[in-house]
């Protein structure tokens, strides 16, 4: 973080932390929409984007967004603290591994496996460091963190190709990591949820036993038509402008939108699928397809907890260094892993 990000950092801290009632004036008028209200602190974030003239998930010059998602990742993220940090290699890609100060005991362990979000075009390790230091380090879970190949350099299904070869080299390497086979969760935020579904859909197919899902505000179909597509299409963070630009930089073709692994509502569900826990954001563009999902399970027999979060925003996985709502949330979500698999 260069100077100027730890001033806007330490600053934006400084006024989210402001007393409840101040943020509310500020922010303005209530947000309300499908009987839900917006939190006042995202409120007011949204608003000091606007003023700024900030871009949030918006169409950009590819590589001035991707580094304007790095750059309001980390002005946002916050400094989570973290046991340590090992920079490695897996299956030829950038990954870090993030180990906790409370990992559970000695021995073989568990290891959350993550995939970032960002469309399929943009994020890398820097954009999603904080949620992973904080993840890990309230869960007492490891987690290992891959940078898959974007787009549209690293063309479909690339990013899937990868995440299961990521996988694949975690099992074969689960003696040197310290983890329990048995033991290991996939998950990832937006196009990151997605390929973590995938990548659970594609274990068990194989007959390899994950312990469970962890899928923040999944994308699960590219050709969607949404309620919550129309409703939060604008200023909400996330916006269908951007949702189709990158679909159409992406998914060219018919074909590749068709493909199973871009169609999850409509997926065969392999016996043996891992139990997921899906986190929704009640103003999200992508809401009701990940709930769609989570019903596809269901109704599947897989073993289903569907949070939504109806005060929040896309991407607030990543905005929990300073918004208060947003970092409760993704406690919430952090506590569970950690009941599943950390501390408990």
């Amino acid at each position: 973080m260069n100077l100027l990000s730890s001033v806007e950092s330490r600053g934006l801290r400084a006024l989210m932390g402001l007393p409840d009632p101040v943020l509310r004036r500020l922010a303005g008028k209530p947000v309300v929409l499908d009987g839900q209200t917006l939190a006042p602190d995202l409120q007011l974030l949204l608003r000091l984007q606007r003023l700024l003239r900030k871009r949030g998930m918006e169409v950009a010059e590819l590589e001035q967004g991707r580094r304007d998602l790095r750059d309001s990742a980390v002005l946002v993220g916050g400094d989570q603290p973290i046991g340590a940090v090992r920079q490695l290699e897996v299956a030829g890609l950038p990954a870090r591994h993030y180990l906790p100060r409370a990992a559970s005991g000695s021995g073989a362990g568990p290891l959350l496996l993550f995939f970032h979000g960002g469309g399929f075009v943009y994020g890398d390790l820097d954009s999603h460091d904080a949620p992973c230091r904080l993840l890990a380090e309230r869960s007492g879970v490891p987690v290992l963190s891959v940078e898959y190949g974007v787009g549209p350099e690293r063309a479909f299904p690339g990013a899937f190709d990868d995440a299961e070869a990521a996988l694949g080299w975690v099992l074969a390497h689960a003696d040197d990591l310290g983890v329990d086979p048995a033991r290991i969760v996939v998950g990832g935020d937006s196009a990151g949820g997605q390929i973590s579904a995938w990548v659970a859909i594609a274990a068990a197919r194989a007959g390899i036993p994950l312990a469970w899902q962890l899928l923040f505000y999944p994308a699960t179909h590219a050709t969607r038509d949404t309620e919550s597509l129309r409703l939060f299409a604008e200023d909400f963070y996330l916006t269908a402008e951007y949702i189709a630009w990158v679909t159409e930089l992406y998914l060219p073709t018919a074909a590749d939108r068709d493909d199973e692994r871009m169609q999850l509502v409509s997926v065969e569900v392999p016996d043996g699928l891992a139990p997921a826990y899906v986190v929704t954001a009640g103003f999200d563009p992508l809401r009701d397809e990940g709930e769609q999902y989570a019903r596809h399970l269901e109704a599947a027999g897989v073993d289903v907890e569907l949070r939504r979060c109806p005060t929040q925003v896309h991407g607030f996985l990543n905005m929990a260094g300073v918004v208060r709502s947003s970092r409760a949330d993704v406690l919430v979500a952090a506590d569970r892993l950690g009941e599943v698999l950390g501390k408990g």
